[in-house]
This record gives C-alpha cells, sequence and structure tokens, in this order.
C-alpha cells in the first residue's frame, strides 16, 4: 500500500491547537494505519485504506472539520511525488546566495493557465513564483515580513485552498519518513 502524506491547512496557526498525539489519534480512529505525525504544522504520515486520494482527502477533511469543529484542508502526496517536488530546481541556485527562502504550497489541482499568469504577476523583488504540477514555488528573497504577498492572498487569487511549507521542512519530512 501506498504511504501518504497530508499537509493539512489550519493546524496550529490562527488559534487553532491540536496536539499532535491527537491528531494521531484522529487519523487512527478514520481508520488509517502506520500513522505518524511530523512537527507541529500539520505533516500527517499514513497508510490510507484505498489509492483513491480524493476519497481519502474527502475523508479526512470531513473527519477532522467533525471532530475539531473547523475546516481543515488535506492535501496528500505520496513520497515519490515529494521527492519529485524536492529535487525540482524552479530559480537558479545564485539566487539563495543571499540568504533567500524556498517555500511550497500544495494545491489541490495544477492550476489553469489563467490562475498560473495572476499568481506570476505578484513577482517582484522580494518574491519570485513558479508553478509545477499541483505545487507552486514561492522564493522570498528577504524577510517574510517584507513580503506583500501571502498565503491569504494565494488562496483568493486561486480561488480555493492552499498549505504552505518551507522546503526544508518537506526534505526532512523526506529523509525522516520516506521507504518507498
Amino acid at each position: 500500500m501506498t504511504r501518504y502524506v497530508a499537509f493539512l491547512r489550519a493546524i496550529n496557526v490562527g488559534g487553532h491547537i491540536v496536539k499532535m498525539a491527537d491528531l494521531r489519534q484522529h487519523f487512527a480512529t478514520a481508520g488509517f494505519a502506520g500513522v505518524e505525525t511530523y512537527i507541529q504544522s500539520g505533516n500527517v504520515i499514513f497508510e490510507p485504506e484505498s489509492d483513491d486520494r480524493e476519497a481519502q482527502e474527502r475523508q479526512i477533511e470531513t473527519h477532522l472539520e467533525n471532530i475539531l469543529g473547523y475546516p481543515v484542508a488535506a492535501f496528500l502526496r505520496t513520497f515519490p511525488e515529494l521527492t519529485a517536488v524536492i529535487a525540482h530546481q524552479p530559480f537558479p541556485p545564485a539566487e539563495f546566495a543571499a540568504g533567500a527562502s524556498l517555500y511550497i504550497a500544495f494545491l489541490k489541482a495544477e492550476p489553469s493557465a489563467e490562475i498560473r499568469d495572476k499568481v506570476l504577476a505578484f513577482t517582484n523583488e522580494v518574491d519570485a513564483f513558479r508553478v509545477n504540477g499541483r505545487e507552486l514555488y514561492w522564493l522570498g528573497r528577504k524577510q517574510q515580513m517584507q513580503s506583500t504577498f501571502s498565503g491569504v492572498l494565494l488562496e483568493k487569487t486561486i480561488g480555493g485552498p492552499a498549505t504552505v511549507r518551507n522546503i526544508t521542512t518537506v526534505r526532512k519530512l523526506v529523509a525522516k519518513y520516506d521507504r518507498d
């Protein structure tokens, strides 16, 4: 069975505090096996009941909303997909010489050309963007507080949910849990 990572939106931000032990239990009671969590930001490794990704996402979202009382978007990726995400180099290495940070926004689906163009139009001297499949790569050339872009603006622009992780978090998660 394929193992997935669920990147959850709205876990331990904005006053929505969930202990990782509780989150593991919520996944177990939903019928998932091999449940582990990585750091406090809503990253759950698990073995699903089936390989129907969309059904698994809906099951997780419904289950967590019923338990937590607020919507939680789930973005599922396999370890081979995550390996491809971290191997992709959307920006030249020279961009990172001055301490820039790279973030990955996980999306439900690959954005249309129109939506992709709207997101890319936010590129400026602080932020740069690239889209590859269901991931948006966001290069922050300066401190996050100097950016005019945000996850909220991203969701408004794409017309749906997204969740963002630092590339370092994704690399460490893959290094620690990838057994595929």
